[in-house]
């Protein structure tokens, strides 16, 4: 379900489309999600969103220097994006953009997943040495940067909103005043933070 949220949305995606993607019966799936598409899309939004936060100590711990590390991040993004022939990356801001008006529980859980990526991602930046303030907004910046960028990328089949947006977002990194943090090897925010363990 993730897949073909991330691929052409919850509108055009069926149940049928599901159980054949799935290789599973269509009776299975109402068998074990009882309120249907909406219920397999909430539960694949959530199981998603588990798995993408952890990218972000993957990405960032390499890079003593935070504001690199982002920088990066970007550039990995945007190869990635095009290697998969702009293919769309996040099923949860794909989700998102599309029924926030229309299905007020899927925005719900939407938003659920989002806050938690704002704390997790929170938590993270502090271990690297920012302000919970400063954290907190800085999150916010990336995740509306990358958003924004797949996006347009998407649209002009260019990886320069990527790029340019890492730029934009490792300059304003840069400028945060930050204390000495610890080596990512001795953070261990996956563990406080749950990011060291796959979603089941």
């Amino acid at each position: 379900m993730a897949e073909l949220l991330r691929s052409q949305g919850y509108a055009a995606t069926g149940i049928q489309q599901l159980a054949e993607a799935a290789g599973a019966p269509t009776g299975s799936i109402y068998h074990h999600f009882k309120g249907g598409k909406r219920a397999v899309a909430a539960a694949a939004l959530r199981h998603t969103g588990a798995a993408y936060i952890q990218l972000l100590p993957l990405l960032l711990d390499p890079h003593e220097d935070l504001a690199t590390g982002v920088e990066a991040a970007f550039a990995q993004a945007a190869e990635d994006l095009e290697n998969t022939g702009w293919a769309n990356m996040c099923p949860v801001g794909t989700v998102t953009g599309e029924i926030a008006d229309a299905e007020p529980e899927l925005r719900a859980v939407a938003d659920e997943v989002i806050a938690s990526w704002i704390d997790e991602g929170s938590q993270y930046l502090v271990h690297r040495g920012l302000s919970p303030s400063d954290a907190r907004a800085a999150v916010y910046a990336l995740l509306g940067a990358l958003e924004g960028a797949f996006i347009l990328a998407r649209g002009q089949r260019s990886t320069e909103p990527l790029l340019a947006a890492g730029h934009a977002i490792a300059t304003y990194v840069a400028a945060l005043p930050v204390t000495t943090p610890a080596s990512p090897s001795d953070l261990g925010v996956g563990r406080e933070a749950g990011l060291d363990q796959a979603p089941t």
